[in-house]
């Protein structure tokens, strides 16, 4: 039934932003597979739902960034700046050129599962980083980040959150830094990107318009999860949070990759 849909969608997008918030991570990452495989929710229409679920979920962490001060600065600037072009070019390559999620899997799982192994032993084991503190990435390259993650977020509608955070705090970047700065670029890319598929929808087939019911559902849940969240972040020590993401980004990593292997 529609509504036992809805109440799993609510209780699904709030469980996932809740956790995910205070590091930036919007939860699309986590939903996906949910989607594909809890609702059924058919491909290529699953991407612009997850993207649908970001507009929606977004503003709740993003309010409270903003209310506390920390949605500013020159960090959050260019990562907007780089996503918006990548996610149009991004969502006109999944509507078109329809590349295999299989191989996408892959690269994610082999991309995060190293990345968050690495990040939770620099935490819990500082001595043996000491003295090897990498530098923080130039804005060209942050820009350039942004920007290929943007297209990865176009065509698989996961944000681009679960891949930022990681690279950025393992660079030296606070969490608290991060956090605002990747949740606002995942919210303007997602904006962009399910207009664009909504648009693209009028000149394609095989359902590129999103599931409106189930993403606008998650993305209740994931409102409010998200505004629970990032009021949260601030009462977590460093040390914490970056063992969230680091756990967060190695259970996407294995996840993705136990699927690319089924």
């Amino acid at each position: 039934m529609e509504w036992e849909t809805g109440l799993a969608g609510l209780a699904t997008g709030l469980l996932i932003a809740v956790i995910t918030a205070p590091v930036g991570v919007s939860g699309a990452v986590f939903l996906l597979p949910v989607q594909l495989s809890v609702f059924a929710v058919p491909s290529p229409a699953v991407t612009p739902t997850n993207l649908l679920y970001n507009v929606v979920a977004g503003p709740g962490a993003l309010l409270r960034h903003h209310r506390t001060g920390t949605l500013h600065g020159q960090l959050v600037r260019r990562m907007v700046l780089g996503t918006l072009p990548g996610v149009v070019l991004g969502a006109v390559i999944r509507v078109f050129a329809i590349p295999g999620p299989a191989v996408f899997k892959a690269l994610v799982a082999g991309f995060l599962l190293p990345l968050g192994l690495w990040l939770i032993a620099r935490t819990l084991l500082p001595s043996r980083w000491s003295g090897r503190a990498r530098e923080p990435l130039s804005p060209r390259a942050v820009t350039a980040l942004a920007l290929t993650v943007g297209v990865i977020g176009g065509i698989y509608g996961i944000g681009g959150g679960s891949l930022l955070g990681p690279v950025l705090v393992g660079r030296g970047m606070p969490v608290a830094q991060v956090a605002p700065a990747a949740l606002a670029s995942t919210f303007a890319t997602s904006v962009v990107g399910a207009a664009t598929y909504t648009l693209l929808a009028f000149s394609g087939s095989g359902g590129i318009a999103p599931d409106w019911f189930l993403g606008l559902a998650c993305g209740a849940g994931g409102l409010i999860g998200g505004y629970l969240g990032a009021r949260l972040q601030p009462h977590l020590p460093e040390t914490a949070l970056r063992l969230l993401l680091g756990t967060l980004a190695t259970a996407v990593g294995a996840l993705y990759a136990a699927q690319s292997l089924a």
